[in-house]
């Protein structure tokens, strides 16, 4: 089977899309998705997205990590494909896709930046250690760091994700270090790829939650990762609870192929 593939990234987190729509009904075994994301056989990415049909949306997200398997929800992976819609001639105020999570809003900025709206958010537990671990539509651990740029993301990430309570289901591990108040920087490790990500969208959000800067209200907070910078808009509205929170960041056309499978 040939297939024809679009390849976008949004911070450095890239992504297969495969446009699945007007009855095309692909379908792709584990194996089929693990070597189309493989690096050195296969396109190289960090998970791969069918766009399917489904009515009352514009388009509904499969998502598969890198290792072939269905994941939760990733908020970068949801950017690229709300990009990808609107160069495909999609072109709206605001967009609604189905994701594995339920529905998500979305919009593309003039500058070419892609908001996407991400759940809310009703619990924070704080572990033995001062960390934070929440969902935000992808389970995640949120460690606090001092410099964070010499932190071994792999070896530390891996402990932690591979912990025994974390083992089965798997975990993201992310470090954030605070540059200012309203400022961090986040590095990611991602379950489902096994290394660090260049960004993580889910992630970026989980930090950018636990070092909300306002006790009540709203907050912005700007974030850099390895791959690039975003911007996390949300309400506290009391001490674990967020509400209107957007993932705010850059999404790119890399480029378009074909592969036989």
């Amino acid at each position: 089977m040939k297939l024809t593939f679009y390849k976008y990234q949004g911070t450095g987190n890239d992504f297969i899309i495969i446009d699945n729509r007007n009855g095309k009904n692909i379908s792709l075994t584990n194996s089929q998705v693990k070597q189309l994301c493989d690096r050195r056989f296969g396109i190289g990415a960090d998970g791969l997205m069918l766009m399917n049909d489904k009515e009352g949306f514009d388009f509904d997200m499969q998502y598969y990590n890198a290792d072939g398997h269905t994941s939760t929800m990733c908020g970068n992976g949801g950017r690229c494909m709300v990009k990808f819609a609107y160069n495909k001639g999609l072109n709206k105020s605001e967009y609604l896709f189905n994701a594995v999570d339920g529905p998500h809003k979305a919009a593309v900025e003039n500058n070419g930046w892609v908001d996407l709206k991400m759940k809310d958010v009703n619990a924070v537990e704080i572990s033995m250690f001062s960390d934070y671990i929440l969902n935000t539509g992808s389970p995640h651990y949120v460690k606090p760091v001092n410099n964070v740029m010499d932190i071994d993301v792999v070896k530390l990430g891996r402990e932690i994700r591979y912990n025994k309570r974390f083992a089965d289901e798997g975990i993201n591990v992310n470090f954030v270090e605070q540059e200012d108040e309203g400022k961090i920087y986040v590095r990611t490790y991602e379950r489902g790829v096994e290394d660090e990500t260049l960004s993580c969208g889910t992630g970026v959000t989980a930090a950018a939650l636990s070092f909300a800067h306002n006790d009540n209200g709203f907050n912005h907070v700007s974030v850099k990762t390895p791959g690039g910078s975003l911007a996390v808009d949300f309400d506290k509205t009391g001490e674990a609870s967020f509400e209107n929170i957007w993932l705010c960041g850059p999404a790119t056309f890399v480029f378009k192929g074909e592969i036989e499978i």
